[in-house]
């Protein structure tokens, strides 16, 4: 391992939500260049601590071209992120901005998710399933009904527990492999304890970076490139960059154009993730249309089977078992979905800032062109 790379993973990376929402205003305040603003979350700590969304704008506050880094938008995915982020402020990226050229960092987008070690908000919701237009007829999802209470069974063990895996087999010779990941993880929009929820409305979180982007005038601008990182899909430490969706083949070429043919997609079936209802870049469209890119980029964990009993076990603890997530069975299970959404080896974060320093170096490239 170089040893650059090496210090960089030793400094950037975090333990837990709070260190790494120290280690980011650390670092904006001694970069110096840097306009920090805190947006409070009504969500509490597993403490009782206080949370909240960092931000910090680089550049002339009038620039016409503009870089968006989020991270946490999966609250435990947000370690892989934030790290990120730090990379890119450590390494001084902002002296490389021109004078129409400014990036916007947005820390911990999902503040309760990172500090509980939960892909999910206060409310339960799977941001990357909450930006549907919620004045429109709710997208249905058929297959998450039929399977809803054997994905998150009422006990972990037991008859009950043997009679839900029994049922998702079934579905799954029935149907299909992919007709199952479809029903299971492309947002569903009934049961709020469910895997995969996109709300019955706006979550805080939605709410959080809808003003970001008003009190910036995103909306505004010439041209917006935004890197939204997650973790948990793909091959081990690989960096996947993912288009959704709501951008079409024409938002995937203008993707492609600045960050190459590593750049994938659902519609063309190139991409480890499915076609999904109400993602953040269902926003950006709406919003921005053809003068935005979003690219979701996605850092490999462990299989996604692996993921199942993960996301099961941590979905039961907040429908069934409140009265153990403080516990150390509570914490254990917290512990797990950390786990494997942020491997914390050395050489999957050496993958992490090998890639997001390539990719933050063609995203400033790609406002030059």
């Amino acid at each position: 391992m170089d040893d650059a790379i090496l210090n960089a993973v030793n400094k950037h990376f975090a333990s837990n939500y709070f260190e790494a929402r120290r280690k980011f205003r650390d670092y904006v305040r001694k970069a110096a260049v840097g306009e920090a603003r805190v947006y409070p979350s009504p969500a509490y700590g597993p403490g009782g601590e206080e949370l909240s969304t960092d931000v910090a704008w680089f550049g002339d506050r009038g620039a016409p071209k503009v870089g968006v880094l989020i991270s946490a938008t999966h609250g435990a995915e947000g370690y892989c992120g934030s790290a990120a982020q730090l990379d890119w402020v450590a390494e001084r990226g902002y002296e490389q901005l021109k004078s129409d050229e400014a990036i916007l960092l947005i820390h911990a987008i999902n503040p309760y998710g990172f500090a509980w070690d939960r892909r999910v908000t206060q409310e339960g919701c799977d941001l990357n399933r909450n930006f549907i237009d919620f004045t429109a007829s709710l997208p249905r999802n058929e297959g998450y009904d039929a399977i809803a209470d054997s994905l998150v069974p009422s006990a972990l063990d037991g008859p009950v527990f043997a009679a839900a895996e029994a049922a998702i087999e079934r579905y799954r010779v029935a149907y299909g492999e992919m007709a199952y990941r479809k029903a299971r993880t492309s947002g569903q929009y009934r049961h709020p304890t469910g895997m995969f929820f996109g709300g019955f409305g706006p979550s805080v979180a939605r709410q959080t970076l809808e003003r970001i982007v008003s009190d910036y005038s995103i909306a505004s601008r010439q041209l917006v490139l935004i890197v939204d990182y997650h973790t948990g899909l793909g091959p081990y430490g690989y960096g996947e960059l993912q288009c959704e969706q709501a951008s079409g083949m024409t938002g995937y070429q203008r993707a492609r154009d600045i960050f190459g043919h590593s750049v994938t997609s659902p519609d063309l079936g190139t991409s480890s993730s499915l076609v999904l209802n109400g993602t953040q870049d269902d926003y950006w469209q709406r919003l921005l249309g053809d003068r935005h890119v979003y690219v979701c980029l996605e850092f490999g964990t462990y299989p996604p089977e692996a993921a199942r009993p993960v996301l099961r076990a941590d979905h039961w603890l907040y429908a069934y078992g409140q009265a153990q997530i403080q516990t150390d069975f509570g914490r254990d299970i917290r512990k797990r979905v950390k786990q494997h959404y942020y491997p914390d080896r050395a050489d999957w974060k050496e993958m992490v800032l090998c890639r997001t320093r390539q990719v933050h170096r063609q995203m400033i490239q790609g406002m030059r062109r």
